[in-house]
C-alpha cells in the first residue's frame, strides 16, 4: 500500500487542530488535516454558541416577570413560542458553524483536508478510512485533536432518545414539559435554568455537595440558595434512572420525580475510540490516554502531540487554541518548547454569572492568605438593575498581597472574572489594584470593596494615600 509523507498531520478538525494546522501553514511546513466526525468546533456545533443563544432567550423572557415593579405594563401577556424560539437558535447555531466552516475546512483541497477516521500503525503512521479506501500517511510529527463527546453511562443509553445531551437538546424542535438535569456543572446549570425560565420543569441533581465547580464553601452556599428559588436541587447522592410510562423516573436518595427527558450532563469523555492509542507503544491511564507534558503538549517523548478537549483537562475554547497552538508549534518545528500558559478562567454564565479564576480557594494555605468579601446586596449598580444578588470573594497573599484568585457569584460576572484573570496574570498586588480607578456607580465598585476587604488583611501596604500614589 502507498504510503504518503507529510510534516504533520493532524486529526481533528475543531479548535485545537485548526490553530496547530495555522502553526503548520505559518512555519511553512507540508500538513494534512483529517477529521472523522462532524466537521466544526465543538463550541459552535453543541457548546458554547448554541447554550449562549438559548440563554438569552430565557433570559430575554424571564425579564417579564420584574418588569411589573417598574410601572412597565402589559408585561404578564407576554408569550412565548417555543418552536420559534428552538428555530432561533438553532439559525444561529447554525451560522456559527457555517463561519467556522467558511472560514477553515470549506475551500481545502481534499488532499489537505481529509473526512474519515485515522488510527495509528505507529507514532508517525496513520492509517485513514479502512478496507479498499484505507490510504496510509507517514508524517513526521501527529497532533492529536479529536475532542471529546458528553458522557452517558451505559445502562442509561437503553432509554434512547429521553436521554438528552449536549449533542441532541439543540436539534430539538419542541421541548419536553418536565426534565431532569443531572450533573449540575457549567452545562447542567446553565442550560437547566435556561429550561426552567423557558417554561420546563426542572429539577437539578448532582452527587457532589456543591454546584458548578466551586470551592470556596461561601459562594457554594450562597450559589446552592439562588439556584434553588428557581428550580429543586438534590444534591450529594448519585442519581438512579428507571423507565415511568413514557417518561424516567429519577432517584437520588430519598428524592424522587417522575419526568418526560433526562438532560445528563455528568462530564465528556476523550474521542480516542478510533485511534488505536496502544500502537504508540506508551502507556495508557485509566480514560485511555497516553502521559504528556501540559507545556509542550508532546506525548511522552514521541513527535506526537495532543491538544484540545481530548486531554480532557482545560475543556474550554480559548485554551483548546492555545493547546493547538503550543502542538502544532512543536510539531511543525521538530522542538519541543515548554509555553507558560494562562491563569484560568471559568465563567458560568447562569444568571447570575458563577466565575472563578486563578488559584482555587481549596489550594490555598489559610495561614498565608487574605479574604475579601462583598456581598452584592449593598452595590448600588447592581440595585439599581434589580440583580443586586450573590457574594463575591478575592484572594491575596498575606505577606505581598499578590492577587491569586477569585470566586463568585453575582452580576456581570463574566467581565469581572476577566478582570481579576488579568491583574493575577500581571502579577499585580491588592494595593496596585486600589490605586486604578473605579467609576461610579458601575458594578466593578464590588472587586473595589472586595479588594479593600483584603487589603486591610494583608502586610504590604501602599505608601502615603492607599488609593493615590505620591509624586516623585
Amino acid at each position: 500500500m502507498q504510503e504518503r509523507t507529510v510534516d504533520v498531520a493532524i486529526i481533528g478538525s475543531g479548535t485545537a487542530g485548526l490553530s496547530a494546522m495555522a502553526q503548520a501553514r505559518k512555519a511553512g511546513k507540508s500538513f494534512v488535516l483529517i477529521n472523522g466526525g462532524e466537521p466544526g468546533t465543538t463550541c459552535a456545533r453543541v457548546g458554547c454558541m448554541p447554550s449562549k443563544a438559548m440563554i438569552q432567550v430565557a433570559e430575554d423572557y424571564h425579564r417579564r416577570t420584574h418588569l411589573g415593579k417598574y410601572g412597565i405594563d402589559g408585561h404578564e401577556a407576554m408569550t412565548l413560542d417555543i418552536t420559534e424560539a428552538m428555530e432561533h437558535v438553532q439559525d444561529l447555531r447554525d451560522t456559527f458553524v457555517d463561519r467556522v466552516l467558511t472560514n477553515s475546512t470549506d475551500d481545502m483541497p481534499e488532499d489537505l483536508f481529509i473526512q474519515d477516521y485515522a488510527r495509528f500503525l505507529e507514532p508517525t503512521l496513520l492509517a485513514v478510512g479502512s478496507g479498499e479506501d484505507e490510504r496510509r500517511i507517514r508524517a513526521g510529527a501527529v497532533v492529536i485533536a479529536t475532542g471529546s463527546t458528553p458522557l452517558v453511562p451505559a445502562a442509561w443509553r437503553s432509554f434512547g432518545d429521553k436521554i438528552l445531551t449536549t449533542d441532541t437538546l439543540f436539534e430539538l424542535e419542541d421541548l419536553p414539559a418536565s426534565v431532569a438535569v443531572v450533573g449540575l456543572g457549567t452545562i447542567g446549570l446553565e442550560l437547566g435554568q435556561s429550561l426552567h425560565r423557558l417554561g420546563v420543569k426542572v429539577t437539578g441533581f448532582d452527587q457532589q455537595a456543591r454546584i458548578a465547580g466551586l470551592r470556596d464553601p461561601v459562594v457554594s452556599d450562597a450559589a446552592i440558595a439562588l439556584m434553588q428559588k428557581e428550580f429543586p436541587l438534590h444534591l450529594g447522592v448519585a442519581a438512579d434512572i428507571e423507565a415511568d410510562g413514557d417518561g424516567l423516573r429519577v432517584r437520588a436518595g430519598e428524592h424522587a420525580v417522575s419526568v418526560e427527558r433526562v438532560l445528563c450532563s455528568i462530564g465528556r469523555v476523550p474521542n480516542i475510540g478510533h485511534l488505536a492509542l496502544e500502537s504508540l507503544g506508551v502507556p495508557l491511564d485509566a480514560r485511555g490516554l497516553p502521559p504528556f507534558d501540559a507545556n509542550t503538549m508532546q506525548v511522552a517523548d514521541l513527535p506526537v502531540f495532543i491538544a484540545g478537549d481530548v486531554t480532557g483537562q482545560r475543556q474550554i475554547l480559548h485554551e483548546a487554541g492555545d493547546e493547538g497552538k503550543i502542538a502544532g508549534f512543536n510539531a511543525a518545528r521538530g522542538e519541543r518548547r515548554a509555553f507558560r500558559r494562562k491563569t484560568p478562567l471559568h465563567i458560568n454564565f447562569c444568571d447570575p454569572n458563577i466565575c472563578a479564576v486563578g488559584e482555587r480557594f481549596d489550594a490555598l494555605d489559610p495561614a498565608t492568605t487574605a479574604v475579601g468579601e462583598i456581598k452584592f446586596a449593598p452595590v448600588g449598580r447592581a440595585l439599581i438593575m434589580g440583580k443586586n444578588r450573590g457574594v463575591l470573594r478575592v484572594y491575596a497573599d498575606k505577606a505581598d498581597g499578590r492577587l491569586r484568585g477569585m470566586e463568585m457569584i453575582g452580576p456581570k460576572g463574566e467581565h469581572l472574572a476577566h478582570l481579576v484573570c488579568w491583574c493575577i496574570q500581571q502579577g499585580l498586588t491588592v494595593g496596585e489594584l486600589l490605586r486604578l480607578p473605579f467609576y461610579h456607580p458601575v458594578i466593578e465598585e464590588a472587586l473595589q470593596a472586595a479588594l479593600y476587604d483584603a487589603y486591610a488583611k494583608v502586610d504590604a501596604k501602599n505608601e502615603g494615600l492607599t488609593e493615590l500614589a505620591p509624586l516623585p
